[in-house]
Formats: structure tokens, C-alpha cells, sequence
């Protein structure tokens, strides 16, 4: 018997191949096919899951601190752009039988999914837990124990995508903020991470960083975290901003077919 399949490849297989059959299915109940664009998006994003889980990835991480950041920036900021951009709500809204999208439904208006997904408490869980990694013990253990450092990833990537799909609005959900409440919270969100990475190079000498990987090397990464961030933070805004454009072009063209002649 081979060697199982490591695990980047296989969680971005997963993914891919949970998009692609969604999408497959529902073509055949909407009778008409699913953006290609928005499929690229997602395989992109799932792309980005998979080369911080690969084995080359997975190694750099577990022994420098730079190989770390690349997996926090991939997992938390980069793949979320991607996954969210697919729109997967709405391709599972389409594949579902009638059944299954009203279930669907309840459970994206139920009031504890609005309160997560509100981009407060998505930031508050996505950026909060980053401090909480870098600044406690947690750090020691994720680097540690291989268990912790899953659960971490695991972490990463779904409050990363929390927060992108709650700040980025690609998909319509109930009870969310108007563009202004969400430019603003990913305005202070972003402020946070950047805040973050100058604490991470500040802070490189002392526990619990120091004690885990070179000096040098905690600074470089924290570089890493400032630089990083700011790219993908200004591609989510330029998603919200294009959002709002979209939505205003729409708004006049209705206007327009009102008006009388």
C-alpha cells in the first residue's frame, strides 16, 4: 500500500472536488451554468490551502518562525479571498433540493449565525485569536504539539473566512451592515493586525517567541505579518468597494426603467 495522500493536497482535493460537484449539480437544477470566474476564485483559494498544509510548507513551519507566518497568511488571509469570492453559500443554496435549501435558510438567518457572522464578532475572532497565538503560551503549544498546531490552522482558516465573507458581502445574508459599518471594521481590523506584527518584532527577544526560534528570525517574520496583511487587507476592501459599486449601478439602472419617458 502507498503513503496516504499528505494533507495539503488532500484538503484542497476536498475542497476542489466539493466545489466542482456542487456546482455540477447545481447546473443540472438551475439549467444554467455557474459562473467560471467564481469557480476559478474557489479553486484559487483552495490552492492557497493547500500549499500551507503541503509538506514543504508544513516543514519550513514547523521549525522557523517565517515558515509559520507564511502559513498564517495563506490559511487566514489569502485563501479566505479566494473561498469567499466562489460565493459557496449560494452554489449550496443552488445544489440543494427544496429541503435542504430551506434548511439551509433557517440556519443562515438563525440569530446565533447572525451573531457570529455580524463582522465585529467575526474580526473580534479572526484578529483576537492572532493575539492570543502570538502573545500567550498558545504559540509554544501550537509549535509543540502537532494536535494544537491542526486545531490552530483549523482555526485560522475558518474565522479568516468568517471575516471575509462577513466584511466582503459577496453573497446576500440577513441582518448584515450597510458598506460603511463593514469598511469601517476592516479599517480597525486591519489597524489591529498591523499593530500585532510591530508587537511580534518588538516583542521577538522575550517569551514566548524568543525561546522558540531566533530573534532574527521572529523580526523577519513579523515583517512578513505587517507587509502580507496589507495586501490582502486592500484586495478585501477593493472587494467591498467593488461590491458597493455594483450595487449602486444596479439601484440606477432601476431607477432608470421607472422613470417616465
Amino acid at each position: 500500500m502507498g503513503d496516504p495522500l499528505p494533507l495539503g493536497p488532500a484538503v484542497g482535493l476536498l475542497l476542489a472536488g466539493g466545489y466542482l460537484g456542487a456546482a455540477a449539480i447545481a447546473r443540472r437544477r438551475l439549467r444554467r451554468s455557474w459562473p467560471a470566474w467564481r469557480t476559478a476564485a474557489f479553486l484559487l483559494g483552495a490552492l492557497a490551502v493547500a500549499v500551507a498544509l503541503s509538506p514543504p510548507v508544513a516543514g519550513f513551519a514547523a521549525h522557523d518562525a517565517r515558515g509559520h507566518m507564511l502559513q498564517h497568511l495563506l490559511l487566514a488571509m489569502y485563501a479566505p479571498l479566494g473561498l469567499v469570492l466562489g460565493a459557496p453559500v449560494t452554489l449550496a443554496l443552488g445544489a440543494s433540493s427544496p429541503g435542504g435549501r430551506r434548511r439551509l435558510v433557517a440556519v443562515l438567518g438563525s440569530a446565533p449565525l447572525r451573531v457570529l457572522a455580524h463582522p465585529v464578532v467575526a474580526a473580534v475572532l479572526d484578529i483576537g485569536g492572532l493575539f492570543v497565538l502570538y502573545l500567550t503560551p498558545l504559540y509554544h503549544a501550537a509549535m509543540t504539539d502537532p494536535v494544537v498546531h491542526h486545531l490552530v490552522n483549523l482555526h485560522l482558516l475558518l474565522a479568516g473566512s468568517l471575516f471575509t465573507w462577513s466584511v466582503a458581502a459577496v453573497e446576500p445574508a440577513p441582518g448584515r451592515p450597510g458598506t460603511t459599518t463593514r469598511l469601517g471594521v476592516l479599517v480597525v481590523a486591519a489597524g489591529a493586525h498591523a499593530w500585532l506584527a510591530k508587537l511580534v518584532y518588538a516583542r521577538a527577544a522575550e517569551p514566548p517567541l524568543a525561546g522558540m526560534h531566533p530573534v532574527e528570525q521572529v523580526q523577519a517574520a513579523a515583517q512578513w505579518m505587517y507587509y502580507g496583511g496589507d495586501v490582502a487587507e486592500v484586495a478585501l476592501a477593493v472587494l467591498v468597494l467593488a461590491g458597493w459599486y455594483r450595487r449602486q449601478g444596479l439601484r440606477q439602472r432601476r431607477v432608470a426603467r421607472v422613470k417616465p419617458a
